[in-house]
């Protein structure tokens, strides 16, 4: 964090509510009453901010989004701003019940909301009839007070960042209920027990609530440099398998054969010539010959010798 426990200080976030409107469960975080005001312990207020930053930077760099809720006067305008710079959905008008718990029929609506839009957009709704027309344009005013800020957002938050507990007690009950962790601005008129990390400060001071706005801003964006992308896979590609280099036909090298040998005699499907020729020795009995081998040189010789072994026998018959 870029601030100290005396900026906190020069903002005023160590003034607390008056003693009759305090909370005893946050006693633990409260240094001490004087002239009937609560005053907070700045040490445990930086220590908590600092908690609670790492906690959203955990939770942007994740991929999840943040709701920012703020919706008393002080807090309005530094949550808009907080949103205009980090792109996160917010809620500084009216909390709607059922927001978080009820979220398939906000969004319903909010699909609802959208397609007017787009309508007024085109200017589809100019064309419809006067009645008709005006009617969808008060719906989309109260829907424009509803849902300011929520247009952008995506399914459940991954957590909530809240300016006064006290007054968004609703939201913090849903947000409990569906254990969406909570980081909020706690002042002494509140519960810190119901906060997944309180930060105890002054909630009414529009110079303390920014100040602890700005350490959330600087949270997110740090959340943002790391987050990562997932990697989109698209149905329609097919992967590419790279053949080895030496699987390539082009590439073979050119074997040349002895003369008088052809590729069949290479095949070790079929016997060797020179164990048949030994198995003939051997017995007396000639292998039978393969037809297609008629050109092999085992099949030459032979014929050459029984040319021959004919060629005597016409001449001892003469003779």
């Amino acid at each position: 964090m870029n601030i100290t426990v005396k900026d906190l200080l020069d903002a005023g976030v160590h003034f607390g509510h008056q003693l009759k409107r305090w909370n005893p469960k946050s006693k633990p975080y409260v240094y001490d009453n004087r002239h009937g005001i609560s005053i907070i312990d700045l040490e445990k207020t930086y220590d908590l901010l600092e908690k609670a930053a790492a906690a959203v930077e955990d939770v942007v760099s994740s991929g999840k989004q943040i709701l920012l809720v703020g919706t008393k006067r002080q807090a309005q305008e530094p949550v808009r701003e907080l949103a205009g710079a980090t792109s996160m959905p917010f809620c500084v008008n009216r909390w709607m019940g059922g927001c978080l718990t009820n979220h398939e029929t906000v969004a319903t609506s909010l699909a609802k909301y959208k397609k007017f839009l787009k309508m007024e957009d085109d200017g589809s709704l100019d064309k419809l009839p006067g009645k008709e027309g005006a009617a969808i344009k008060r719906q989309m005013s109260r829907m424009k007070r509803n849902f300011e800020g929520m247009l952008n957002l995506k399914g459940i938050p991954g957590a909530l960042f809240v300016i006064d507990s006290h007054n968004e007690a609703i939201a913090i009950a849903e947000a409990n209920r569906l254990k969406i962790p909570v980081i909020a601005l706690v002042d002494s008129n509140s519960d810190p027990s119901l906060i997944n990390h309180p930060i105890p400060g002054n909630d009414d001071s529009t110079k303390s609530i920014r100040i602890i706005v700005d350490v959330i801003l600087e949270a997110i964006q740090a959340g943002n440099s790391k987050r990562v992308e997932a990697p989109t896979r698209r149905k329609d590609i097919t992967p590419v398998t790279h053949e080895p280099d030496f699987i390539d036909q082009e590439d073979e090298p050119e074997v040349t054969l002895p003369e008088g040998y052809e590729e069949k005699d290479f095949d070790d499907r079929r016997p060797r010539v020179e164990e048949t020729a030994q198995v003939e020795a051997s017995t007396g009995v000639k292998t039978p010959s393969d037809p297609k081998d008629e050109k092999s040189p085992v099949t030459e010789e032979a014929s050459k010798t029984e040319e021959v072994s004919k060629e005597e026998n016409n001449n001892k018959k003469d003779s």
